[in-house]
């Protein structure tokens, strides 16, 4: 759990101002060792949050480099906290994802990269992602 100051100076040194939402979303965020989406950040906030906020403000963290979406192949988006070095000009989030097929959860496992790919001539990559499945360490038989 971060302290308030932590949030506050996270939220600063990506250039965004202090809201309550903003501050409680965080700490939601940075409190899930999986990936969330809104179906699971909006009840962690207090009762009063407006969708549209919790929107707007999980885009204004995306375009800011301190949150980034998190691939899965359904059509639910979610979204995990970024490395540090993250900012709005450049993400290094160039790390595997892992879906349990049991409990549904998305990890995100920064330790392990996106292996290299070398693309035949006239393919150019933009995004990289890579989602392997299988059972985490909550869900895998003893």
């Amino acid at each position: 759990m971060l302290s308030p100051d932590r949030i506050a100076q996270t939220l600063s040194r990506h250039g965004l101002r202090q809201t309550p939402v903003r501050r409680a979303v965080l700490q939601v965020m940075t409190n899930s060792p999986f990936a969330l989406s809104v179906g699971e950040i909006e009840p962690q906030l207090p009762p009063d949050t407006d969708r549209i906020t919790l929107y707007r403000t999980l885009k204004s963290f995306e375009e800011s480099g301190l949150i980034h979406r998190v691939i899965d192949a359904s059509d639910v988006i979610r979204y995990a906290t970024c490395s540090i070095e993250c900012s709005a000009k450049a993400h290094f989030d160039n790390h595997v994802h892992f879906k349990c097929t049991s409990c549904q959860h998305v990890y995100c496992l920064n330790q392990v990269a996106i292996p290299a790919v070398t693309l035949p001539d006239k393919f150019e990559a933009v995004h990289r992602d890579y989602l392997l499945a299988g059972l985490c360490r909550e869900c895998h038989p003893a």
